[in-house]
């Protein structure tokens, strides 16, 4: 294992209240075997080339991707690694063969969602020295969708898959296809001076472009991230526990989510110990906020469910500071529904409760601070608030807070 690696893993071992965050140091065994990977340079598809690699150095390798570009037009499931290094010198570009990527993306299983690339393993180090880079081409998506919500099959960039003790640095991520990262069934996971920045620049919504999501993962650290996009920043999904994003810095996008949760009819998820601090928003609709599906369920996911179960509990938002917010810099909405179909705001059980928010400061477009709608089914418990100064664009002070549903307000008045 690098000195790099061994580091930022150290680096990374951090102090959550209320969670027992921690990522340990990954087997540092030496690599017996460099698989460098040459690219065609004449436009063909160098997956082949690429999956040649992973399969020789799957176990105590080391992968290189030299400073070229690779055209990958074809879908790559690069799982089970052992101990491997990754360095990322040049760039992945992804083919805009939509027809292709539309019966060959790989699904996970959650949501309807699907992958261009699972990556997995234990003990896996993925260095972009700060200018690798993964071109989804996402524009051609962008048209193609318009706008349309989770289009079935449209790929995510990556999926980092079923993985451990692991690090991902220095690496860029523009025009993804879709979400650009999913951290999926993965636990330990280290994600360091990583940019993202997918957005569109015609007239076509880059919709569904979250920078990444956490999904049945436990114990993942992003630090450093950059993220510039349409939709959420971070999210954290189904059973996400133990989750840190600190000193980062998202723009455009929607703030750090929790959820959209509670999709499943019946089904019991939780989110738990999740800390966002020292971050900085920048024209974002939100700072942080909660969205659940209601208590009934309207057709089927990934644009139709609700009446799902469970709970999302310690939350903390800390040390924000905020420009231009296009909507209040908290919230909590319990109507998700799609379908084009109107769901009860009061009938969700997933309960939501121990939400922290502490020194925020910065400008919103308008009051309110916050909005809590909490279901009536399973009211909001405790929420603080302290330490929020905000102003509005045109320099009074930011007050006021929309609420129902809820118990327990420490800090603010509903």
């Amino acid at each position: 294992m690098h000195f790099l690696a061994s580091a930022l893993l150290a680096l990374s071992i951090s102090s959550v209240p209320g969670s027992t965050l921690e990522l340990r140091h990954p087997n540092p065994a030496p690599k017996n075997k460099v698989c460098t990977v040459k690219p065609n340079l004449n436009g063909s598809d160098d997956t082949p080339a690429i999956l040649q690699a992973f399969d020789s150095c799957s176990k105590n390798g080391h992968i290189v991707f030299i400073n070229e570009t690779y055209h990958v037009d074809t879908v790559m499931n690069t799982t089970g690694l052992e101990n491997v290094d990754i360095d990322l010198y040049g760039t992945l570009l992804w083919s805009t063969n939509i027809t292709y990527w539309l019966n060959a993306s790989l699904p996970f299983g959650y949501q309807n969602q699907s992958s261009a690339w699972w990556l997995g393993g234990s003990n896996i180090r993925f260095d972009g020295h700060g200018y690798g880079t993964l071109n989804g081409n996402g524009q051609v998506w962008y048209n193609f969708v318009n706008g349309e919500s989770n289009y079935p099959h449209r790929p995510h960039a990556l999926t980092i898959w079923n993985s451990r003790d692991s690090i991902f640095t220095g690496l860029r991520f523009v025009q993804s296809q879709m979400w650009t990262m999913t951290v999926f069934k993965s636990e330990n996971i280290f994600m360091q001076d990583v940019y993202i920045n997918s957005t569109s620049d015609s007239g076509s919504p880059a919709r569904n472009t979250d920078g990444v999501d956490t999904i049945y993962s436990n114990n993942v650290h992003f630090d450093r991230m950059t993220i510039i996009n349409g939709d959420d920043s971070i999210s954290t999904k189904a059973n996400s526990t133990n989750i840190l994003i600190t000193n980062s810095t998202f723009i455009n996008g929607l703030g750090v989510a929790l959820g959209s949760i509670g999709q499943y009819d019946g089904v019991y998820e939780i989110l738990e110990n999740i800390t966002a601090r020292d971050i900085i928003c920048e024209n974002t609709l939100h700072a942080g906020y909660v969205k659940t599906w209601t208590g009934e369920r309207v057709g089927y996911p990934p644009n139709g469910g609700g009446g799902g179960l469970g709970y999302a509990k310690n939350t903390t938002f800390q040390n924000f500071t905020v420009s231009a917010l296009r909507g209040p810099p908290f919230s909590i909405s319990q109507c998700t529904t799609f379908s084009g179909v109107a769901g009860d705001c009061n009938s969700s059980e997933f309960l939501i409760e121990d939400i922290l928010i502490e020194d925020i400061k910065g400008t919103i477009d308008a009051d309110p601070i916050a909005t809590y709608q909490c279901s009536a089914a399973a009211p909001c418990r405790n929420i603080t608030m302290l330490d929020v100064e905000l102003l509005t664009v045109n320099g009074t002070v930011a007050t006021g807070w929309s609420c129902s549903n809820l118990v327990g307000a420490v800090g603010f008045t509903c």
